[in-house]
């Protein structure tokens, strides 16, 4: 793999903070909330970072989604805060019931 250079080291760190924090909110607050990762390509970032937050079964992601875009709205906020700015914060939170190694 190739080593990542001193800015995309920053955008990762950025990224790896906004989702803990995420992560931490959504486990205080919604029900069945395992855990939070993401995905980029860092020659296309921010347009590449894709968020998941992953639930535990069905029926918890299916009384969560109503809060999606709530939640997109937060992930957007904490980037911000980063320096990191979504155009379109939508596409990059999705809630899932998949695993990083699935």
């Amino acid at each position: 793999m190739k080593k990542l250079s001193k800015v995309q080291l920053k955008q990762q760190a950025a990224v790896l903070d906004a989702v803990t924090a995420l992560e931490q909110l959504a486990l205080a607050e919604l029900p069945g909330v395992l855990q939070a990762w993401f995905s980029l390509e860092y020659e296309a970032f921010p347009g590449s970072l894709l968020v998941r937050l992953q639930f535990a079964e069905q029926v918890m992601l299916d009384d969560a989604q109503p809060q999606l875009l709530q939640w997109q709205k937060r992930l957007s906020g904490l980037l911000l805060k980063k320096g990191v700015v979504l155009k379109d914060m939508r596409k990059h939170l999705v809630f899932t019931l998949n695993s990083p190694d699935d």
